[in-house]
């Protein structure tokens, strides 16, 4: 049994690792855990000392094989709160992540396995985020940045890249959200900007949040 600071730990270090593609430094998990540097170190003994995570001082820390899988579970069980709290209790998307944080603890694997059929089994959580199914394999997605597409481009919101808060309430001013339409009408020479269409009504957006909106084709 793990700690829920040891899971948050795997889970850190899951996420970083999907980004780069390779191990990852205590600095960086030191970030994003918003912790000190000194404190990743002693932990990343520890769980190595218990196999979870291959750790060599100075040279980064990645997961073993039963330390990935143990992430992945946490991940998905995180996830599929998610999908119960907005569809079920209709919560906002903006704010089910501390409570999913608190809820991906839970131990009981009965308990995941139930709500994930009592969801439909569904492959893409509030945010678009893929969910690894009970052997741990994570839906493919084809989708890409908007802020990658061609002008006169058309297609969905399928994910967004940041769940913070913030970013998802200013999302809903746009009224962006996952399975909108949008359209590119134009960029701006000057700053990189968009001119858009959303679910056929004009709009602006920047860059800095096109760079955070995944999108489909259609």
């Amino acid at each position: 049994m793990l700690s829920q600071a040891e899971e948050n730990y795997l889970k850190a270090i899951l996420k970083l690792s999907q980004k780069n593609g390779k191990s990852v430094s205590t600095n960086a998990i030191a970030e994003e855990l918003s912790t000190k540097a000194s404190s990743v170190s002693d932990m990343m003994k520890k769980l190595s000392e218990k196999s979870w995570i291959h750790y060599v001082k100075y040279q980064g820390v990645s997961l073993t094989e039963k330390g990935r899988s143990y992430a992945v579970h946490i991940v998905r069980k995180h996830r599929l709160w998610e999908v119960f709290l907005v569809n079920q209790l209709n919560f906002k998307w903006d704010e089910v992540h501390d409570i999913a944080e608190q809820l991906e603890h839970i131990k009981s694997l009965e308990l995941v396995s139930k709500l994930d059929a009592f969801l439909n089994f569904p492959s893409f959580d509030p945010h678009g985020d893929p969910i690894p199914n009970a052997e741990g394999i994570f839906p493919k997605s084809l989708a890409i940045p908007f802020s990658e597409l061609p002008i006169k481009s058309r297609g969905k919101v399928v994910a967004v890249v940041m769940d913070e808060p913030s970013f998802l309430k200013y999302l809903d001013k746009l009224s962006i959200s996952i399975g909108a339409q949008v359209e590119i009408i134009e960029v701006n020479e000057f700053d990189d900007s968009f001119d858009v269409k959303i679910n056929g009504k004009q709009s602006h957006i920047s860059l800095d949040v096109a760079k955070n909106i995944l999108i489909s084709l259609l």
